[in-house]
């Protein structure tokens, strides 16, 4: 027969173990009901770091780059509202290039009245200028490219996160210069030109472009010499021009400067030597080029021209004269393209815009349901878990209040 152990259930009015079993189960019940009830009133499983350190340094992480990115939304809408004010305004200098074309095409018939078709464009040439002027968007115009410094606009796009860091992602929006500014070369020096004598419908070099352009650095062809040119015909780069923008400039300005003159001789680009530029003698008549006549910057670097407008060659549209509407006839084509590419170069940029702005605004939509499924409670089980440990809590006190009256029995040994 087995002996039970000594003092197995001996009673003692100093240590109630029942009391102190009952007492920690209702603590931990206790501590139950508060972890539960702070996920109620919060509506977060994981509240702060010592809820769960490593869920709450990743939701943070990830919640600073939701306040990122709604910085970046706001950045992205005032972004595509100044480029839609941009491609607008350009959209209407095309208009306007289009109307001065139809009178400088009806300034071609001989029995018209020019002088009232010169009003005319002056009128829409002016226009013009009040558009461009007018075209900016919290004081940013991007139909101004005609200094020194003027660069592109950089529009902070992304926040791109990876192991080593976060890097910004940038969209450039680059200028464009529907001005009419007049250029003004600055100090020629090294000849870019050769003496060439052109005989009778034959092509030949006139003079070759040479080094990177730099905002500022003029290329001219001074007048008199062996074209007879009037006036000096001079391009002054801006910022962002490459050797093909320049050629294509200055040939457009050459060949409006010689029909003024009604000098029968043309430019054009040689077909495969990028920036040499052939004149074509149409009349028969003997011309000589010198080098003296063509020229430009000393130096690649020097900032020595005053920067004209895109559209400068629109100012000097006179269609009073049978030359000068031929010269305004030669050059509105290519003042037109430079109003169109310049509305589609716009609006192509608003719509990679208007594409990364929806990009973000689904983005921030992910990351705050990615937030909300680690940290946010389930308020289904909370409530479920909230009325047991309510049972758990009355019967807990129960237990302790039934073990408190356990010494109060050894009275009855005692009377």
């Amino acid at each position: 027969m087995l002996k039970e152990a000594p003092n197995s259930h001996m009673s003692s009015i100093l240590t109630n173990n029942g009391a102190m079993v009952a007492l920690q189960t209702l603590k931990t019940v206790n501590a139950s009901m508060a972890e539960t009830q702070s996920q109620i009133s919060t509506g977060k499983s994981v509240a702060n770091a010592k809820d769960n350190s490593a869920i709450w340094a990743i939701s943070a992480v990830m919640t600073s780059d939701v306040a990122s990115f709604k910085g970046i939304s706001d950045s992205l809408n005032l972004a595509q509202s100044t480029v839609a004010v941009a491609r607008q305004a350009s959209e209407t200098v095309t208009d306007l290039l289009t109307d001065i074309k139809g009178k400088i095409v009806a300034s071609q018939e001989e029995n018209v009245d020019r002088a009232k078709i010169q009003t005319d464009i002056v009128a829409l040439r002016e226009q013009i200028g009040a558009v461009v002027g007018a075209a900016q968007f919290n004081g940013l115009n991007l139909l101004q490219n005609n200094t020194i410094d003027a660069e592109s606009v950089n529009v902070l796009a992304s926040l791109d996160r990876t192991g080593t860091g976060v890097a910004a992602s940038k969209i450039s929006v680059a200028r464009q210069d529907l001005n009419s500014n007049e250029a003004t070369a600055g100090t020629m020096g090294t000849n870019i030109g050769s003496t060439n004598a052109i005989a009778d419908g034959a092509t030949t070099d006139a003079f070759t472009l040479t080094g990177t352009p730099e905002p500022g650095m003029s290329y001219e062809m001074t007048a008199g010499g062996g074209v007879a040119f009037t006036s000096d015909v001079a391009y002054v780069a801006r910022d962002g021009d490459t050797l093909q923008d320049v050629t294509d400039a200055l040939i457009a300005k050459l060949n409006f400067q010689a029909t003024v003159d009604g000098l029968d001789v043309t430019f054009e680009e040689n077909a495969t030597t990028a920036g040499q530029v052939d004149m074509t003698n149409n009349s028969g008549a003997s011309i000589t080029v010198a080098a003296a006549d063509v020229a430009q910057s000393t130096d690649n670097t020097e900032n020595d021209g005053t920067i004209g407008g895109s559209l400068e060659m629109v100012d000097d549209f006179d269609v009073t004269t049978g030359a000068g509407a031929d010269a305004a006839l030669v050059a509105i084509e290519s003042m037109l393209q430079i109003a169109i590419e310049s509305a589609a170069n716009f609006g192509s940029v608003q719509g990679r815009i208007e594409t990364q702005s929806n990009f973000i605004s689904g983005l921030t939509d992910a990351l705050k349901s990615g937030i909300g499924s680690l940290v946010d409670a389930d308020m289904e089980e909370a409530s479920a878990r909230l009325q047991a440990i309510q049972v758990q809590q009355q019967l807990g006190v129960q237990a302790l209040s039934i073990a408190n009256q356990a010494p109060q029995q050894l009275l009855s040994l005692f009377k």
